[in-house]
């Protein structure tokens, strides 16, 4: 396999999925989003994966699909959650670049609407706050390149990691 891949990872409405597609047309990579494979094999929406199997039983899931996924030249968005997956990351790092998108906890609370409906996964009394807090450190942690979101539009995201694949490539 080689690393002919990109892959973003991030919170839930950090715009991977967005900022995927553009990239991809950009670069003339195919687009692909982890959800909708996982979506696509088990015949279910996340949002009823989780109320059926459970966060857990969601979780082998989701790395399950992604510690198989065989692509080339495409921009793979992922599911906030996929961190979670340690095989599903060490293969997701063996073929792709891993972009972490980082935006604070402020603006990723402003972006998201219902949780629940879009399938993200909060343990039982778990605030959005405490999802970011768990969750940014195991991103930094798989990250190739990190790209602040910080009051940027997709246009702008999709420039900045393009300069920073730049910049590793000749570095």
């Amino acid at each position: 396999m080689n690393k002919r891949n990109i892959i973003l990872i991030g919170m839930p409405g950090v715009g991977k999925s967005s900022a995927g597609v553009v990239l991809a047309k950009v670069m003339g990579y195919k687009f692909m989003d982890s959800d909708l494979v996982i979506q696509e094999k088990t015949g279910m929406l996340l949002k009823d994966i989780i109320s059926e199997k459970g966060i857990d039983g969601f979780i082998k899931i989701e790395n399950d699909v992604n510690k198989t996924l065989d692509y080339e030249k495409t921009v793979i968005a992922t599911g906030g959650s996929v961190i979670y997956g340690e095989e599903a990351m060490e293969h997701l790092k063996e073929i792709g670049t891993i972009i972490y998108l980082k935006a604070s906890y402020e603006e990723i609370n402003s972006r998201l609407g219902d949780l629940k409906g879009r399938g993200v996964v909060l343990k039982e009394g778990q605030s959005l706050k405490d999802l970011y807090d768990e969750r940014e450190p195991l991103y930094s942690k798989y990250a190739d390149i990190v790209v602040e979101e910080k009051g940027k539009g997709i246009r702008e995201t999709v420039l900045d990691i393009e300069k920073k694949l730049g910049e590793q490539q000749a570095g």
